[in-house]
């Protein structure tokens, strides 16, 4: 690869495939990863608060707050007993993702049915199969999949009438029910302290991967209205964004 040729004293990288081929080009270049859902499961770091070779950086999510989005579906829509948890089964990340929302799940008082997706097709004839059966609501984990397809899944949870959590703002930016997420930008700000640290002469082997600290809750009122879906003072009274 042409930029590890150039031996920089560090990388700042985005992303799962892009921190996969720079530390395939080189395992003692220092890199700086942020927006990498799961670096343990990936090889890019031996653990989390022990990275242990040229890699460390800035994860994408918590697994443990995706539990948040069964509370919130809970919370907006408390006439919902059972969910559609539309996910993509080829990525690692998915899998923690839906462990911490059917943990919580039982506790809430909801059916949770797991869905693998893999195309629009497939994200189609499900959304619209487990529709048929009332009382109904929508979890969308994060995935590159999810995200490419997301006006499709936005469109069919308004047709279907389903009330819809998702991880990410901008599926509500794009006209979904409601978000809870980490702030995009964040990573990349504190990605730049590991930088400095490195030039300094620390090494990434010895800099834990962490995890985000800010999550950003944002509402669609407007979608909220078609819905029929009446959001509680209480959870406006906790959003970062409300779109009106």
């Amino acid at each position: 690869m042409e930029l590890v040729a150039l031996a920089p004293d560090v990388i700042l990288s985005t992303g799962t495939p892009v921190t996969a081929a720079l530390q395939g080009a080189s395992l003692s270049v220092p890199i700086v990863f942020a927006q990498v859902p799961d670096p343990v499961a990936n090889g890019f770091v031996v653990s989390l608060a022990r990275p242990g070779g040229n890699t460390t950086g800035f994860t994408t999510y918590d697994y443990a707050a995706s539990a948040k989005w069964v509370e919130i579906l809970r919370e907006i829509a408390p006439g919902v007993t059972r969910a559609a948890v539309l996910r993509d089964p080829t990525i690692a990340s998915g899998i923690g993702q839906l462990g911490a929302v059917l943990a919580v799940a039982p506790s809430l008082g909801i059916e949770m049915t797991p869905i693998g997706v893999r195309n629009a097709g497939e994200i189609e004839s499900a959304v619209s199969a487990f529709a048929r059966e009332p009382n109904g609501g929508l979890i969308v984990l994060a995935s590159p999949l999810s995200i490419v397809q997301r006006k499709l899944i936005i469109t069919l949870a308004a047709r279907h009438r389903l009330p819809a959590v998702y991880g990410l703002r901008f599926f509500v930016i794009d006209g979904g029910l409601i978000s809870y997420g980490p702030d995009s930008v964040e990573p990349y700000r504190r990605a730049a302290s590991y930088v400095d640290r490195i030039l300094k002469g620390e090494k990434p082997a010895d800099l834990p991967v962490q995890a985000p600290t800010k999550y950003d809750l944002v509402i669609n009122l407007k979608t909220a209205k078609a819905l029929g879906v009446d959001v509680p003072a209480s959870v406006l009274a906790r959003a970062d964004e409300v779109i009106e």
